[in-house]
């Protein structure tokens, strides 16, 4: 039983649950921001601590594997990125990053809208771009936001 279990949680199998899992937390944020659902599951820390779970565990996997130092090359140019990214589950642990920083970010930018009263409808578009371009978004929220909290703040 256990077996079958740690069988389903190949790389494949965790990329899918995180893309999939991911959605409905962002689909709270940008449809119903200030809602206690949205509250509750998108704008606290149980999505990246999921993601966590997921990070830990292939983590370990590359732990036991022997290689956790084999093809961190994170520092050595884009080539070494680029080979580094080649390793799966490297790649997968990246991507799991993203997503949690990326959501993370959206929903700081949901509570930030809320203390400036930024209206939802130009929350959105920032909301979506943070999901698909991270920090793009993040950038276009900052522009938005400065009429709204009447000054231009880098530590907000």
């Amino acid at each position: 039983m256990i077996n079958n279990l740690i069988d389903l949680l190949n790389p494949e199998n965790i990329y899918l649950i995180a893309n999939w899992g991911i959605i409905p937390f962002w689909l709270l944020l940008i449809l119903v921001p200030n809602n206690a659902l949205s509250n509750f599951l998108a704008q606290s820390i149980i999505a990246p601590l999921l993601l966590a779970i997921g990070y830990v565990y292939l983590s370990y996997n590359i732990y036991l594997d022997g290689d956790i130092f084999d093809g961190f090359e994170l520092y050595s140019g884009i080539d070494g990125l680029y080979s580094m990214f080649a390793n799966e589950t490297l790649l997968l642990l990246f991507w799991l990053h993203f997503l949690a920083i990326s959501l993370f970010a959206g929903a700081w930018m949901v509570r930030d809208a809320r203390k400036y009263f930024i209206p939802k409808i130009l929350l959105i578009p920032s909301l979506i771009l943070t999901y698909f371009t991270g920090p793009v978004g993040i950038l276009i929220y900052w522009f938005v936001r400065i009429p709204f909290a009447k000054k231009i703040s880098f530590n907000d």
